[in-house]
């Protein structure tokens, strides 16, 4: 170790740039801390090499004094590579002097990326903004890992009042990106001391920001907050701060939306937006235009799917109707938004006459359509006139997730009927299927039809044995076994 030693310092002295750097890292690998004073006395080196290698040195030898003496300086070195040396010993140091925090500050600027994450990690490490406005500047940095951990450190900070201030006064006048991370730090009761300036910036240059304030705004009562943004959607130009407008005043159910969603309906982006919005509003004249569209071929299916589902939503009398027969459509996504609409239709409740057709129509489809299964299941929820066509479909179909969803539409919590009775004997005999997630539905249905039938099914004793075999098997779920134990509870419930 000691000629180790040794040769690195006659190296440090009398080697070429390339010895020198080598022998400066060396030293902080094998050296003591009288060492880091050498290091020190190299640190004005004419060559970059050595200076970075001079800060990677003390960084290794942990010597803090030797640190503060020369890191500063290194960390204003006109070569990037040295200040990036010297700012990561600095932090590897816990160096908290002045000195050190107005380094990591002016570093807060610097072109390289590396140097403002340095700095960022510098100034959390020690808790302290640095200055304020560059820190909150870096909120509009294009780089995720600076930007993000800009966010960090002012959230740790945010009860700062000069960080406080600087965030609120980027939130109302900053650019593009910056002002939105403001925005996204003030919670929502700042919205209202913010008012002003957010109206003002539905008409920013940048379309991130007219979102972002858009955003902030759907959630105010006021009517002219409200008239405001119908203005600004009326002059909007850009797809995406449409959209944004259309989804936020739909939810709010404004029926000013219906004449610029109509002009959005065709656009890839924007389009799905404006259907929501059209179903949202659902005026005669909206509802109109989603009748026309859900059969234009010349929309996108991802549109077409939405106008379906909005269809749905709006629930006109002829809604059924123009639902059912998308069903069979060629694009998978109208399909599946038809079938969406019709969920929306049984929730809200259909009238008598349309129960069976759209009770049929939706068994029929979840045989038919593999992509649309759970979806189809959940819009069947509730439907006791799918009964008959869901059992046929659990004796004889031979698709497993199919005649999963199925068996879990038989479960009691679903729907009843005369013939719930024998459902009992589909339970039990799915608890032997091969397939998971069929035993886990029949274990599930039958603890539900045991306690709310109240009915003492035969052959107990074997029946009990099968599910405290499932409760106890470690290759099943824990849902499932789960199941199985509310079984064996329900089997053993002395009202039976």
């Amino acid at each position: 170790m000691e000629q180790q030693i040794a040769f690195f310092l006659r190296e440090l002295k009398d080697g070429d740039t390339w010895r020198r750097a080598a022998a400066a890292k060396g030293l902080g690998r094998v050296g003591r801390d009288e060492h880091a004073w050498v290091l020190v006395a190299s640190a004005d080196d004419r060559t970059p090499e050595v200076r970075e290698a001079v800060a990677v040195g003390l960084g290794r030898l942990g010597v803090a004094e030797a640190g503060r003496v020369v890191l500063p300086a290194l960390m204003d070195d006109e070569d990037p590579w040295v200040r990036r040396r010297a700012s990561r010993a600095a932090i590897l140091l816990g160096l908290d002097c002045p000195a050190i925090v107005d380094a990591h500050t002016r570093l807060l600027r610097d072109p390289d990326r590396h140097l403002r994450i340095n700095a960022l990690d510098g100034l959390e490490a020690l808790g302290v903004p640095g200055h304020v406005p560059a820190l909150v500047a870096l909120l509009g940095d294009p780089d995720p890992a600076v930007w993000g951990r800009a966010r960090v450190l002012l959230y740790r900070l945010r009860d700062d009042p000069a960080v406080r201030a600087e965030v609120v006064r980027t939130a109302e006048q900053g650019a593009g990106d910056a002002r939105v991370r403001a925005l996204e730090l003030l919670p929502a009761q700042w919205t209202g001391r913010l008012h002003d300036a957010l109206v003002a910036g539905l008409h920013d240059a940048s379309a991130q920001v007219r979102s972002a304030v858009a955003a902030r705004l759907f959630d105010v009562e006021a009517t002219r907050t409200r008239d405001a943004l119908v203005e600004a959607l009326e002059a909007e130009r850009e797809a995406s701060v449409a959209a944004a407008l259309l989804r936020g005043l739909g939810r709010r159910g404004e029926d000013r939306v219906a004449g610029p969603a109509t002009r959005w309906l065709g656009d890839a982006a924007a389009g799905p937006s404006a259907a929501y919005a059209l179903g949202a509003a659902a005026t005669r004249a909206a509802v109109g235009v989603l009748r026309t569209a859900v059969n234009d071929l010349a929309l996108p299916g991802r549109t077409r799917a939405a106008v379906a589902k909005a269809i749905g939503q709006a629930g006109r009398w002829d809604a059924v109707w123009l639902l059912l027969p998308l069903l069979d459509d060629v694009d998978g996504e109208v399909r599946a938004g038809a079938v969406d609409g019709l969920d929306a239709l049984v929730d809200d409740g259909l009238r008598p006459w349309e129960r069976r057709s759209v009770a049929g129509a939706l068994v029929a489809h979840l045989a038919a359509d593999p992509t649309t299964v759970w979806k189809t299941h959940n819009a069947l929820i509730g439907l006791a006139e799918a009964l008959p066509g869901l059992r046929r479909i659990v004796d004889r179909t031979p698709t497993a997730e199919v005649r999963a969803a199925a068996l879990s539409l038989l479960d009691t919590h679903n729907a009843t009927d005369d013939d719930t009775g024998a459902d009992l004997a589909r339970f039990v005999h799915a608890l032997d299927d091969p397939d998971e997630t069929v035993r886990f539905h029949a274990t599930e249905g039958l603890a539900h039809w045991l306690a709310d039938t109240r009915t003492r099914p035969p052959d107990q004793e074997r029946l009990r044995a099968r599910l405290s075999a499932l409760a106890s098997d470690d290759s099943e779920t824990a849902p499932a076994r789960a199941a199985a134990d509310e079984a064996l509870r329900a089997l053993d419930d002395r009202r039976l």
